[in-house]
């Protein structure tokens, strides 16, 4: 939501908020300096500005580290990185007080206090049109049902609060999730009649409308669904989603022709996105201050980073081997510097990759058997991951010598020819094993270094570029581009997911092959001459355009890329979901939806998740801090299995 001028003003409403929320959240010590009373959320100053500063807590959560793992650690689409931390979300092996990271859920009650205070003080907000009145009890409404849905789904085990609370209490019990889940049914119909169907100041940017209230509402009807096994849900889910597809015009929504047109800067706020957490790199109202370096903290991005490989160590030096125990082994000059374009590693989290050495898939892949087996047709890998890094190390090889732009270092000379910088490779991740790699291309010598999935480590391993941002000051300063939590292809994934559980295959299979047709579409464009890769044939570093291969047109590549109804499965909707939102912060909520994080976790992450994962942990722990807040009435309950 671009509006920024009323943060102040939503911290201290917030502050007071906190004060006067359950128990089960934290009973701060301190005595509020705020002089905000409840009656200021019946002012039109006090509704915007609290509005504002629940969405500052979505920035708080959405974007940041801990609940990037959150999302994704553990999972069968990533393995844990070089520095996973902490090393439990990816093993399973957390509880309620070693899992603190899950803490900061709890701490969105606070904005729910918020939010029940404007829906109860705002309908009688003199000084505001109807229609402004309207739009921002919407917006209350919109954001109380998307905080709920997400506790819900994470904990299960939550209270359940609708008024505004202006005594503290340290009693909290939980609410039965049917219960939660018909508070948020009604606050998203009530929203989706109160918002506008496109943004309108001042909630401009990508904040909450009409559409995206539809978007939300399809995927709770979904979610509950799959809870109880509820037909009449999954029909409500199918046709909630279907209005929309049909209507997208209406809210100013549609899918991309190209699969990298959703992820250009430029576009973070176009007709494919739906819903985001916005940030800014504006020190008045941000976090950090560009330029300082800053990378870690609340309310920040650091959503590309995650997952980015550690290249400017010196395990991948330009003649870099392979030793006895068939693991890389650093040596020569570094060849990549970290830069503004190469960010900075934080190797958290890395692509299921290598193939698996036990387990039903024994000898298999994810990424490449599994999720994205079709690469010659479906576009997405290529447009998922970078795969080739060109040198922007000086001759002796810089490290962690920090550099400004882009390839601004000098040449890197090597065993085997001379690396020029910004021009030739010097890390290539293939798709396959090549003989003789890292240091040849079968027989030929390779300037730089080949790194094949079974050469991939924790430390090594290609990076998801989608979120990247360029325009930083300094390569270690956070992204300040927003967090994109819906994008419009999720529509049509939530349709087939509620089809195929309606047992309607054929319009499951017509939903998938809107978003596998775009995922078919390359712009046809040559491969740039010259041999960067210094070899006759190989394929080069840079590219004018995203060519079909040889033989291939938009038109065939459509035809084969669809499916039919017999296609349809679960498994098959879940690799789906990755093609299309690998490293978007939703695979947790994927796995847990669809009952499916056990098997797909033992499956095809068996080693470090498979053998700890338990049913009882599609739901998180209760942080034991917050259980030791309750200490009035009964003992708040911990989930099972911790």
């Amino acid at each position: 939501m671009k509006l920024f001028k009323n943060i102040k003003l939503g911290y201290a409403i917030l502050l007071g908020a906190t004060l006067l929320t359950s128990s089960c959240n934290k009973l701060l010590e301190e005595n509020p300096r705020s002089n905000v009373t409840p009656s200021v959320f019946a002012t039109p100053q006090g509704i915007l500005g609290g509005i504002a500063g629940v969405y500052n807590q979505l920035r708080a959560s959405w974007g940041t580290e801990g609940f990037t793992l959150n999302q994704m650690a553990g999972t069968d689409e990533h393995l844990a990185g070089g520095s996973a931390s902490p090393g439990s979300m990816q093993s399973f092996t957390y509880n309620g007080i070693t899992g603190s990271s899950f803490s900061g859920g709890f701490g969105l009650y606070s904005g729910i206090n918020a939010l029940n205070g404007i829906l109860e003080l705002g309908p009688s907000t003199a000084g505001l049109s109807p229609a402004t009145l309207k739009a921002y009890l919407g917006q209350a409404q919109f954001l109380r049902a998307f905080i709920y849905f997400y506790l819900v789904q994470t904990f299960g085990n939550i209270p359940l609060n609708t008024t505004f609370i202006t005594v503290p209490s340290q009693a909290a019990v939980p609410a039965a999730a049917n219960d939660v889940y018909a508070v948020i049914v009604q606050d998203l119909i009530n929203a989706i009649g109160n918002l506008p169907n496109t943004p309108t100041a001042p909630f401009l940017g990508k904040a909450a409308t009409a559409g995206a209230a539809k978007w939300l509402l399809a995927k709770v009807y979904l979610t509950r669904g799959w809870l109880n096994n509820s037909q009449p849900d999954f029909q409500l889910a199918y046709t909630t989603a279907k209005e929309l597809i049909d209507n997208r015009a209406t809210y100013g929504l549609d899918l991309w022709q190209n699969y990298d047109d959703a992820f250009k800067p430029a576009n973070d706020y176009g007709k494919e996105t739906i819903f985001v957490s916005d940030h800014s790199n504006d020190p008045k109202y941000g976090f950090y201050t560009p330029g300082s370096g800053q990378a870690g903290g609340d309310a920040i991005n650091v959503t590309p980073w995650m997952g980015l490989f550690n290249a400017p160590s010196g395990l991948m030096g330009v003649n870099t081997t392979v030793n006895t125990s068939g693991a890389l082994t650093g040596a020569g000059p570094v060849m990549l510097n970290r830069d503004v374009q190469f960010g900075r590693p934080f190797t958290r989290i890395r692509p299921n990759m290598p193939l698996l050495t036990s387990g039903p898939n024994a000898g298999k892949s994810y990424i490449f058997d599994q999720a994205f087996v079709n690469r010659g047709i479906d576009s997405r890998y290529d447009k998922t991951f970078q795969t080739i890094w060109l040198p922007n190390s000086g001759p002796g090889g810089g490290g962690n010598q920090l550099v400004t732009g882009v390839y601004s270092g000098n040449s890197v000379t090597g065993t085997r020819g001379t690396l020029q910088a910004g021009v030739d490779t010097a890390i290539w991740f293939p798709d396959y094993e090549v003989p003789n790699a890292p240091q040849n291309f079968d027989t030929r010598p390779f300037k730089g270094i080949i790194v094949t999935p079974k050469l991939q480590n924790g430390n090594v391993y290609p990076y998801m570029k989608k979120l990247a941002d360029p325009s930083r000051t300094n390569q270690n300063d956070p992204s300040a581009r927003p967090v994109v939590i819906a994008r419009f292809s999720d529509v049509y994934l939530i349709a087939a997911e509620a089809a195929f559980k309606l047992n309607q295959l054929a319009n499951a299979a017509d939903m998938l092959n809107v978003v596998r047709k775009r995922a078919a579409y390359r712009t046809n464009a040559p491969y740039a001459p010259g041999g960067a890769f210094g070899l006759p044939g190989a394929p080069p570093s840079t590219m004018v355009g995203d060519p079909y291969p040889a033989g291939q047109t938009q038109a065939t590549a459509e035809a084969a890329i669809q499916i039919t109804s017999a296609s349809v499965t679960l498994d098959f909707i879940l690799d789906e979901r990755t093609r299309e939102f690998y490293g978007e912060s939703m695979r947790w909520l994927d796995l847990v939806r669809t009952k499916s994080l056990v098997t797909r976790v033992k499956a095809w992450n068996p080693v470090e998740a498979g053998v700890n994962v338990k049913t009882e942990y599609m739901l998180r722990p209760i942080p034991q801090d917050q259980i030791d807040r309750v200490t009035v009435g009964p003992k708040y309950p911990q989930n099972a299995g911790y």
